[in-house]
């Protein structure tokens, strides 16, 4: 079950991890258009699926039967994001309580939970803290009139009692995406909770790709430049560092892949134009793309700033890609999309401000398939781990007899 789905990044990672996805509620109507005429069209990551457009909270999950293995979503970020008002549990959006409710009636065996790094600021810390014991505890939920910080307390004080009710196991994490092959520099926190009676032994997944790797590709091997066909004045100058003088003589950390930059994305692409011509979906060129301060665009050669949805329109320079020589236009959707690692065959519906809304809103697809991957196997493990152990007992049981 996908929860805030978007455009659909997480639930297309999770699908591709090998979970079938049954149900997905989003609210926007043009993100709802993207899942249907996806799914319509026959695309097998959300073909069959049912989607619920409206509010989360309006949808009646009582009706749902079954063994739900997971529930999967990123709640609405502006309540901590920094481009925001920050206001946490006082903005309405905040839908962490209303993740925790779908939660308890559906009792997933697990949860994967995505927001921004924002949330872990130092203003927030008792929040987050919160969110961590409420999710820990999801049938412990508020009383009427009751403030999170007075049902905080109580959980606090509950949690260590608690001996039968629901419960997980709730590790929280916070990584960059450009660390696991995402071709951006994205930083999120995931909370992922695995219910206490499954003997699942998870851990997130260990990095690899690394900022050193893509330095030692750039400016020792020069492995780089030479497979893109990159001419010498069109390369980014080496930087004078110690660091570069380490890497030139012990290299970079082992199991580590260079960080995927903009040009590795989109240098296969032909250049976009207005009327969109090209093989490519939503490859159409965006004309009015202007650099100011703070707002400068990607460099081609590094992985991408995180692109942003913005609050009253998209801001110009996170979503802009920034050439060698210091041109810059506006990435195309597609080439968003690359960023976001959607599949190339998947298409976005909207105006272009709507549809890199949905993008900028989105978990990458590729770091999305690696959590759930993960999740999906370690479950896996503990399905099998409990058969053995039936049988097991099974077999000590018949010996008793005899």
């Amino acid at each position: 079950m996908e929860l805030f789905a978007g455009g659909g990044g997480l639930a297309l990672g999770t699908h591709l991890a090998g979970f079938s996805t049954e149900i997905v509620a989003e609210w926007n109507r043009w993100c709802c258009d993207t899942l249907r005429e996806n799914a319509a069209s026959g695309h097998p990551l959300v073909q069959g699926v049912h989607i619920h457009e409206g509010d989360v909270r309006d949808a009646d999950w009582t009706r749902i039967s079954g063994n739900i293995d997971l529930v999967s979503g990123g709640p609405p970020c502006q309540p901590f994001s920094s481009g925001g008002k920050a206001g946490a549990a006082d903005d309405p959006r905040d839908m962490f309580p209303t993740t925790a409710e779908v939660i308890r009636v559906l009792h997933p065996r697990a949860f994967i939970v995505e927001n921004v790094r924002g949330l872990t600021r130092p203003a927030f810390a008792d929040y987050f803290s919160y969110i961590q014991l409420r999710l820990t505890h999801p049938e412990l939920a508020s009383k009427p009139g009751e403030s999170w910080s007075d049902h905080f307390a109580r959980l606090q004080v509950e949690h260590l009692a608690i001996g039968s009710d629901l419960q997980y196991k709730v590790e929280p994490t916070i990584v960059n995406a450009a660390n696991f092959g995402v071709p951006q520099q994205r930083w999120r926190v995931f909370l992922v909770g695995i219910r206490s009676d499954v003997d699942a032994r998870w851990k997130f997944p260990e990095e690899t790709h690394s900022a050193d790797a893509l330095a030692y590709s750039q400016h020792v091997s020069g492995e780089y430049w030479e497979r893109h066909k990159v001419p010498r004045d069109e390369r980014t100058p080496k930087p004078l560092t110690r660091k570069l003088d380490q890497l030139r003589e012990h290299g970079p950390l082992p199991m580590r892949q260079p960080w995927r930059t903009v040009r590795d994305a989109i240098g296969s692409m032909t250049e976009p134009d207005k009327e969109g011509t090209g093989r490519f979906l939503n490859h159409v060129l965006q004309p009015g793309a202007r650099s100011y301060r703070g707002h400068t665009g990607s460099p081609i050669d590094a992985p991408s700033k995180a692109l942003k949805s913005g609050v009253h329109g998209v801001p110009g320079g996170e979503n802009m890609l920034r050439r060698a020589d210091g041109s810059i236009r506006y990435f195309t959707v597609r080439e968003a999309a690359r960023l976001q690692t959607f599949p190339d065959d998947y298409q976005l519906y909207g105006p272009w401000g709507e549809a890199m809304r949905q993008i900028g809103n989105a978990v990458p697809v590729q770091l999305a398939e690696i959590v759930a991957r993960s999740l999906y196997e370690n479950l896996a493990l503990a399905d099998l781990r409990a058969k053995l152990s039936a049988r097991q007992s099974a077999s000590l049981a018949s010996t008793a007899t005899a």
